[in-house]
């Protein structure tokens, strides 16, 4: 009896620490703060900022450009949204843009690496 109760207790234990390990919060990503990157759009650069949480891309914003109105409105409208929805730059591209697509995910990319994680990871 005296053998069941003590490996009861060393059970016990053993669950205890296994769900204080579970509980621990999500280890640091990215180093946290706002990045800036430039890449070649279709008609010219493309100036990209990107904010990070220590756990996730919180923010991108396209702050200049000199792609055609129209035409690439989509994709700085939808691939912003689709990276930060994702957490990922394997989106798809907008068919009518493709290169201002490629430009955006290119310079989060860029901005990526800054919060030091390598981006083709």
């Amino acid at each position: 009896m005296y053998m069941l109760k003590k490996l009861f207790f060393l059970v016990l234990i053993v669950l205890a620490l296994s769900l204080s390990a579970c509980s621990d919060k999500a280890e640091a990503l990215y180093q946290a703060g706002t990045y800036t990157a430039e890449s070649s759009g279709h008609n010219g650069p493309m100036t990209v900022e990107v904010t990070f949480s220590e756990t996730e891309i919180s923010e991108i914003k396209i702050l200049e450009h000199v792609e055609s109105a129209g035409l690439s409105d989509p994709a700085i409208e939808r691939i912003p949204a689709r990276i930060i929805e994702g957490q990922t730059l394997e989106v798809d591209i907008i068919s009518g843009a493709t290169i201002t697509s490629d430009a955006i995910i290119e310079a989060v990319g860029d901005c990526i690496q800054q919060a030091g994680v390598d981006a083709e990871a």
